[in-house]
Order: C-alpha cells, then structure tokens, then sequence
C-alpha cells in the first residue's frame, strides 16, 4: 500500500519559513518522481515543485523560483520542501505526490499525478 505522509505545516509570519517532509513507502523511492502541489481556498491545485528520485533534476513554479528548495532524502525515503521569505500569498493546503516514473523533471508536465499524501496547512499571516 502506497502512504505519503506529509508533516511540517503551521503558521509563519511574512518573511519567515517552514520545511515542510514527506515520508513515502508502498514504491520503489528511487525509481519515482515526486512533488509539492498546493491549493488555496478558491482556487485551483498548482504545481509548486517536484524532483526525479534518479537523476535530481527538478522543476519550480515561478512563484515560488529562488524562495523554495526541493531536496529528497534516499535513505528515509523523504522529500521535502524548504520554504523561505514566506508571503500571505503562500497560504494553502499542501500536498506531496508521487509517481513510478524515471523521466527527467523539467516543466510542470513532469510532475507526479499517481500517489497522494494528505494535505498539511501552511499559513502566512502576521
């Protein structure tokens, strides 16, 4: 059985930041893409970033470009998303996904769809 389990939401002020984990099992880790999509209240899920497993390569909505890291972590079959300079604009429900596929992560076209995690919140306020 496949479980994503994501952890490390909460509330942050402007400018601040979060690391956001998500442990994964059920899957080969390093045979998989994975990523963070997020969804705000009103509004559609967005791709924020995701990662190739296999070769590192990664992709980063342009929102989020030089403000957020993507990293994953074989050993503890994790991957996480560091979050830095916080805006209010950041705030949503977070979620990791994950998919069996050893394709190079590029463009939003390249991030997972198979797997979901629950979402954890993350809301910048002051």
């Amino acid at each position: 059985e496949v479980q994503l389990q994501a952890s490390g939401g909460g509330l942050v002020q402007p400018g601040g930041s979060l690391r956001l984990a998500c442990a994964a099992s059920g899957f080969t880790f390093d045979d998989s893409v994975l990523g963070w999509f997020r969804q705000a209240p009103g509004k559609e899920r967005e791709g924020v970033s995701c990662i190739s497993a296999s070769d590192g390569s990664t992709y980063y909505a342009d929102s989020v470009k030089g403000r957020f890291t993507i990293s994953i972590n074989n050993t503890k079959n994790t991957v996480y998303l560091q979050m830095n300079n916080l805006k209010p604009e950041d705030t949503a429900d977070y979620y990791c996904a994950a998919e069996s596929a050893l394709w190079i992560v590029a463009t939003a076209k390249d991030c997972p769809n198979d797997y979901w995690g629950q979402g954890t919140q993350v809301t910048v306020s002051s």
